[in-house]
């Protein structure tokens, strides 16, 4: 197997102390991208929920019971936005789990234009208030979140939260 410049390995020639190019540490074994696509329907919701969470406690990633609550209504909110409001332009959404060394991301990608804002709703109505929520709990936990728009026309909304270190006593 090829090392590719990964892992402790013997120095390069040369005889200096300093590796001639920076090595990359290898991944931890929780590091990865995953992705899934699912219809623009109500069951998906709770559906790309459970798929986020089983992803996270499978993988090992370490993550608080704290940021798998942030991280699921993060999930709930983004694809209930995309089944409610880009369903008609793409009956089909897409998923994604990218966690790094540091931080763990969650999108979700549909293909309708409309790039949405979060709005300050009306105390007395019972929606309206997703990406508001979703900007809120992303910040709490020290991350960001964005939208951005796809090449295929359609757009890709993000969260990156920072994992913190599960003490066990």
């Amino acid at each position: 197997m090829e090392n590719h410049g990964r892992g402790s390995g013997p120095r390069p020639a040369g005889g200096g102390e300093e590796p001639l190019e920076p090595s990359t540490p290898d991944p931890l074994p929780y590091e990865g991208v995953w992705r899934f696509t699912a219809t623009a329907v109500d069951a998906s919701v709770p559906q790309a929920r459970h798929a986020v969470r089983d992803l996270l406690f499978r993988q090992g990633v370490p993550v608080s019971d704290d940021l798998v609550q942030g991280l699921l209504l993060i999930v709930s909110e983004l694809v209930t936005n995309a089944v409610r409001h880009a369903a008609l332009l793409s009956p089909m959404l897409a998923v994604e789990v990218a966690v790094g060394a540091e931080w763990v991301r969650v999108s979700v990608e549909d293909n309708h234009p409309y790039r949405p804002t979060a709005l300050e709703a009306d105390h007395g109505q019972t929606g309206g208030r997703g990406l508001l929520l979703v900007r809120e709990v992303t910040r709490e936990a020290g991350g960001v979140c964005d939208v951005e728009h796809t090449s295929s026309g359609g757009k890709v909304i993000w969260a990156a939260l920072p994992l913190k270190p599960v003490r066990v006593s």
